[in-house]
């Protein structure tokens, strides 16, 4: 079975909405066992294994990640931020194979948090295994408008 374009919107408008409503072991469970979550600095195209990143995280990280946020003993989400994110221009690349996806889309976050607004703008490209009606994330890059600039304090997953 393969992923269609409009399966793939509502799977990335799903992401979206449970990340904003910071459901994060929902949204772990939406990652395959084999992950990478890269949000790259500087140079999109750069090696993560070898270059500086804002985030290079696997399944294990992930899961690290999350637990910490969910714990409570996240400072830096005390008090949690507000977010709200837009996705669109989704495109959908099937593989020869089948059994995955690739899927781009850009997004526009917005964050709020202590009286401070921030916004978030980039592009998201992930690939995505398709088994049957299961669909998991294997990687998702995020891609920042801004990886080249200053960037606060990432707290949270984009």
């Amino acid at each position: 079975m393969t992923m269609t374009l409009d399966q793939a919107s509502s799977f990335l408008f799903r992401e979206a909405r449970i990340l904003d409503q910071r459901r994060y072991s929902d949204w772990l469970e939406l990652w395959a066992t084999e992950a990478e979550y890269w949000i790259p600095v500087n140079d999109e195209n750069s090696d993560p294994k070898t270059h500086l990143a804002l985030a290079y995280l696997d399944r294990k990280a992930l899961e690290g990640r999350v637990m910490r946020l969910n714990s409570g003993q996240a400072h830096a989400q005390d008090p949690a931020s507000q977010m709200n994110r837009i996705v669109g221009n989704i495109e959908i690349e099937p593989r020869p194979d089948g059994g995955k996806v690739d899927v781009y889309a850009n997004f526009n976050l917005t964050e709020l948090r202590r009286h401070e607004q921030h916004t978030f703008a980039g592009r998201y490209e992930y690939t995505i295994s398709v088994d049957g009606a299961d669909w998991l994330i294997e990687r998702k890059k995020v891609t920042l408008v801004n990886l080249d600039e200053p960037i606060a304090n990432l707290s949270f997953f984009l």
